[in-house]
């Protein structure tokens, strides 16, 4: 299992990737670890979860 985000509303979110882009998915298979240099942000509007580098 890979990296799993739990927003502000319960709502749990996979972290998922598609050549260069990174996306979450409320879906758990084909998830993918949290890659080295990015962290998770949260929109505060959408509750969304959203990578950002560090």
């Amino acid at each position: 299992m890979g990296y799993e985000h739990t927003n502000s509303r319960g709502n749990k979110y996979y972290l998922h990737q598609r050549d260069r882009l990174f996306y979450f998915s409320k879906d758990s298979n084909g998830s993918i670890e949290l890659p080295p240099g990015f962290a998770v942000i949260e929109n505060k509007r959408t509750g969304l979860p959203m990578l950002k580098r560090k």
